[in-house]
């Protein structure tokens, strides 16, 4: 006869277990076993968790339909072992002492015992277990139905002993040949997550790449790689559909309580009942899977740190393939490198949208800017304009013609900023940038200095000029660096006391072009160096503060500066001088011509 269990059993696609030559290996071992030795039937099984899995069934096609991939809980086979007789490496259990039920064998032979004293019953079992080098239980040969019909002789049972060596050592060599295998696939798909999960930006473009390899790599049927709301960030990935609300927030609860725990969490309907899980979860699993039309399934949490960031769940149709330790470990590693790809993906996505909000912002200021200067200009004019026929009228002396002048300063000082304000709002613009077709740099460096000759003899200053012979290419609009260079040579001369000495270089670098401006004026401080470059900032030195001026030319500077891909510093100290050096980028020099 033949006897199933009544129940599901688990099993394992043995044509995927370890490689092709084990598998023969075990093959041979068991087949000679059957034929040296005088049985019918000889099964090796390997041990997986709490199973153990039929690779290798030798005898009657039956068998081998029943058994080859069917799992026999290890806690069943146990309790046999202590009441069994000591054969040496088997143990043998006359059918009179077993005490299993026949039909969580799998599988029972057809046979009638012999009517004699040693006869072999279909339920007697005769089994070895097979170790590891660290006396760990890996497997175990069984045979049955003896050609004789009778059960083994001391010949034989000397026989099954060398045979049982072989066993083991062809076991344990599979058994390292399909961890090392199941080790190589999962770093495998480990690898290719990484690669895919790093070199995109987006992150449903990294979500949507890690989905194929992690298919691949674990043999799921099924994945859903989702990430959490969090923050101003929305959800991203593959949502668990067709699941209601209560199932999916089960879901993230105990995905957030194996991240704290770095654990997985398995439900199916061959797998015995997670201790992690609590009554009504695992009853909510176990009818998540079935709407899902799902055998099996592992629950990844995805997180980075001590925050949890997602899930992954991979599914299997087939509840009988069961999840590794291997693939378990393996799954937890790879949510980990997944969860550090959604952090850089999240924080790119903040930076992208605060340089947004920065630039429109910066849009705004300028708009601001340019609205409220031009608003300034226009009843500017007119005052000036009103100035100008007072200062006409020669009726107008004394007190009154001094009040007049003074209008006229003021008129003109507030001209300044406004016209300060709208080459501000004009340099800040994020939208008005300037073309760096390269210039040639000595020409504007000349001018500036030309520009302030006339002040500079005034104050009885020495103006000195040092710049290579020939062009000096450089990156810049004209009209911007005229404007550097005139408010820099403008700014020594204006803070320079009389008889010093001003000094204009010009510095060609590989890929830069350096244009420094000394003077031996009054220095600036170590604090006031730190706000320098900000809007309307004016020194604390009372001998700066005498002299007129916005606060906005050095600012202005370093924007038309940082605009062309260049940028500005400043070395000095009180009473010994400063120097201002810019370097702007040098074009390219093959093929470079400014004639």
């Amino acid at each position: 006869m033949t006897a199933g269990s009544k129940l599901p059993r688990p099993q394992i696609d043995v044509a995927t277990w370890s490689d092709a030559g084990s598998r023969d290996a075990l093959d041979l071992v068991a087949s000679s076993v059957a034929e040296m030795v005088g049985f019918e039937i000889a099964i090796i099984s390997v041990v997986r968790g709490e199973q153990m899995y039929a690779v290798s069934v030798e005898g009657s096609n039956e068998a081998a339909t029943a058994m080859l991939g069917l799992s026999t809980p290890i806690a069943m086979v146990l309790p046999e072992l202590e009441r069994a007789d000591d054969w040496g490496r088997f143990h043998f259990v006359p059918h009179e002492r077993l005490e299993v039920d026949a039909d969580a064998l799998g599988w029972v032979p057809d046979i009638q015992p012999l009517d004699a004293p040693d006869a072999w019953h279909p339920l007697d079992l005769l089994i070895a277990p097979l170790y590891a080098d660290d006396e760990t239980m890996i497997g175990m040969l069984s045979i049955d139905v003896p050609i004789s019909g009778f059960r083994p002789d001391p010949t034989q049972r000397h026989l099954l002993e060398r045979y049982a060596v072989q066993a083991e050592r062809t076991l344990r060599m599979a058994v390292e040949r399909n961890e090392l295998a199941e080790r190589i696939r999962l770093a495998e798909a480990a690898r290719r997550v990484v690669r895919f999960a790093t070199s995109q930006d987006d992150l449903e473009s990294v979500l949507d790449d890690c989905r194929h390899p992690l298919l691949e790599g674990f043999r799921a049927d099924f994945i859903s790689l989702r990430t959490y709301a969090t923050g101003d960030l929305a959800a991203a990935g593959t949502p668990l559909t067709g699941l209601p609300d209560h199932m999916t927030e089960t879901v993230r609860a105990v995905a957030r309580r194996g991240w704290a725990a770095q654990q997985v969490v398995i439900v199916g309907d061959q797998t015995p009942g997670d201790p992690f899980l609590d009554d009504v979860e695992q009853g909510i699993g176990t009818e998540a899977i079935a709407t899902l039309g799902l055998g099996t399934v592992m629950l990844v949490p995805l997180g980075a740190g001590h925050e949890c960031l997602g899930h992954i769940v991979l599914g299997r149709k087939d509840p009988n393939l069961l999840w590794s330790p291997d693939e378990q470990s393996g799954a937890i590693d790879i949510a980990r490198d997944i969860g550090q790809a959604v952090v850089s993906s999240r924080n790119l996505l903040r930076e992208q949208r605060l340089v947004s909000e920065l630039r429109r912002l910066a849009t705004y200021k300028s708009q601001v800017l340019s609205t409220v200067s031009h608003e300034l200009k226009n009843p500017l004019s007119a005052v000036t304009g009103y100035v100008e026929l007072l200062e006409a009228d020669p009726s107008i002396d004394g007190d009154a013609r001094r009040s007049v002048l003074a209008l006229d300063r003021a008129a003109r000082r507030m001209s300044r900023v406004v016209d300060d304000l709208l080459l501000l709002a004009q340099v800040e613009d994020p939208e008005g940038g300037r073309p760096t077709e390269p210039m040639d740099a000595v020409p504007a460096l000349l001018d500036a200095l030309e520009l302030t000759r006339v002040a500079a003899r005034r104050r009885e200053l020495t103006l000195e000029v040092s710049a290579p012979e020939g062009e000096v290419p450089v990156c810049c609009d004209p009209a911007d660096l005229d404007r550097v260079l005139t408010n820099l040579v403008s700014n020594a001369v204006k803070y320079s006391p009389a008889g010093g000495t001003i000094s204009l270089a010009l510095v060609d670098h590989d890929d830069s072009v350096e244009l420094t401006v000394t003077d031996q004026g009054i220095g600036i401080s170590a604090a006031d160096q730190e706000r320098l470059f900000t809007e309307f900032f004016r020194s604390t030195n009372p001998q700066a503060v005498a002299q007129p001026g916005t606060g906005l030319g050095l600012t202005i500077c370093r924007r038309i500066v940082e605009r062309h891909g260049g940028r500005i510093e400043v070395e000095s100290a009180l009473g010994e001088g400063s120097t201002f050096r810019v370097f702007l980028p040098a074009p390219e020099r093959a093929g470079t011509s400014l004639s």
